[in-house]
């Protein structure tokens, strides 16, 4: 008896539509729940904002304040940092500022000595060393929060670059006591270095504006971003304090603390500035440790949100897309390395045609992205017709980069799925403005190619086998997924040429 070939190439088919399906219904469902987002934004704007805020003409009524600087070998950019945060207007009595230092090289004798000539000038500036790094970031915080002395913790990281005002603007809006955090927006003091630098500060701008509002007005679990905000001590007492078990603990903390009740305040209109990655390497370590953590959480936390009695459905749904952020590349990528084998299924098994008539009106999720980054787009730069042909042309770059990155960040996801650990690996500061373009020479650098670059190499070409596919299959091509396979072809080929231009 001859073997059935044709049945098996059918059941793989079916197996790989099927896949394939799943993956637009999570990239559309995800979409769905940015446009909820987006609705939430635009009926925010329309809100008259009353809030109860603290009278700072009444001495009573400005509390003790902590800074924290948690910082680990920034060499680059610690003297700036504390510049930026010396200059912070508040009554001097009321605050005090907590350099959380687990540095290991000569920027230790930098910090010191920076530390000792502010104290000279009449700052309260503290110097807190460990004995080892334990719990990395989240721990530096913990160590600091045994001696502080704030009733409010504020945080920054070590490329922030805070404005005078900026404890005067975020601590008057913990007059109610129900408020455990208040977060403000970032803003990008190197938006237009580089294509790099405009693609993350495209991409970051989408979360601090539609995201972020979107579900603090909806009342669905934000998140503090781990810097640029504000905690009340007490808040972060009664959610279990900093935990160092994912690479998010921002995120962590920011649900714990919401399932117990606490509200957080975002702050769209105070924008704290910070420097923008430049280089490669320095964006796959941040993204890395991003997309890893948001599965970490995931896996920590949804089963808190669905036993947490008192959480509205639509808040619980809200919170899985939340989670399964940084998720959605993994489906990204899926989609992208079966959307090849679809090409060829479609065309050479006609009685399939209804599936790909049916698949090809999720090109809305496109849509609704589009729509979504525009309304933030709008609110930064303006509207207006210039104004939107260049958030065109700049909304395409994103999506053929944030593509590219599809390998490296699912990696990222399905390790933290699977609850690999591994290292807290700082992002590499620059501070361009007084190193100017000596960036190579910056010490933190890595020095090797990521081994991901030879797979984002390899799906270069392979969606170049995908475009030049469209002139040959059927009886006249079929050019459907040909924008789609192009995009993916410019996205890993700047991701693999900037990969390697860095380290020339």
């Amino acid at each position: 008896m001859s073997f059935d070939w044709t049945s098996v190439l059918v059941s793989i088919s079916i197996f790989l539509m099927t896949v394939y399906a799943i993956c637009l219904i999570l990239v559309f469902l995800y979409a769905l729940s940015q446009l909820s987002l987006l609705m939430n934004y635009i009926r925010q704007k329309n809100k008259k904002k009353e809030d109860a805020v603290f009278d700072f003409n009444n001495p009573e009524e400005v509390p003790f304040v902590t800074i924290q600087l948690p910082v680990y070998n920034e060499l680059y950019v610690i003297e700036r940092l504390l510049d930026f945060v010396s200059e912070i207007e508040y009554p001097k009595e009321k605050l005090e500022i907590q350099v959380l230092d687990d540095s290991t090289d000569e920027s230790v004798e930098i910090t010191s000595k920076k530390i000792a000539c502010l104290c000279a000038n009449g700052h309260n500036i503290i110097h807190v060393r460990r004995a080892s790094r334990e719990g990395f970031k989240a721990g530096a915080l913990k160590e600091g929060l045994k001696t502080a002395k704030g009733e409010f913790i504020a945080i920054f990281d070590a490329d922030f670059t805070p404005k005078k005002d900026w404890l005067l603007q975020t601590i008057p809006y913990f007059k109610s006591d129900k408020i455990g955090v208040v977060q403000t927006r970032w803003g990008h003091i190197n938006r237009n270095y580089s294509l790099l630098t405009k693609v993350q500060a495209f991409a970051l701008d989408m979360h601090f504006t539609l995201e972020q509002v979107g579900r603090n007005y909806g009342g669905h679990f934000m998140n503090f971003n781990g810097t640029a905000g504000v905690w009340r001590k007490t808040c972060i007492e009664d959610a279990g304090n900093w935990e160092g078990d994912t690479l998010t603990e921002d995120l962590d903390l920011s649900y714990r603390a919401q399932l117990k009740g606490w509200k957080f305040k975002y702050l769209e209109d105070v924008e704290t500035p910070a420097e923008l990655p430049v280089v490669m390497s320095a964006i796959r370590s941040q993204q890395f440790r991003w997309n890893k953590g948001g599965a970490e959480n995931f896996q920590k936390m949804i089963g808190k949100v669905f036993r947490t009695p008192n959480v509205a459905l639509k808040t619980r749904l809200h919170a899985i897309m939340h989670l399964l952020n940084s998720t959605m590349f993994l489906s990204v990528l899926t989609l992208a390395v079966l959307s090849i084998p679809m090409l060829y299924i479609k065309n050479e098994w006609g009685h399939f045609s209804w599936f790909f008539n049916i698949t090809s009106l999720f090109i809305v999720s496109t849509v609704i992205f589009f729509v979504c980054y525009w309304f933030t787009y709008k609110r930064i730069h303006g509207g207006g017709f210039a104004n939107f042909i260049e958030f065109s042309k700049s909304f395409v770059t994103f999506y053929a980069v944030a593509m590219g990155f599809s390998v490296h960040n699912s990696k990222a996801v399905l390790e933290g799925h699977r609850g690999k650990r591994s290292e807290f690996v700082r992002t590499p500061k620059f501070n361009l403005s007084k190193f100017k373009d000596n960036f190579k020479t910056n010490k933190y650098l890595q020095k090797n190619i990521s081994k991901n670059t030879l797979i984002e190499a390899f799906m270069m070409l392979y969606f170049l086998f995908g475009m030049t596919s469209a002139f040959f299959v059927g009886n006249e091509g079929d050019f459907g997924l040909f924008p789609f396979h192009f995009l993916l072809f410019i996205g890993f080929g700047f991701v693999t040429y900037s990969s390697i231009r860095s380290r020339i």
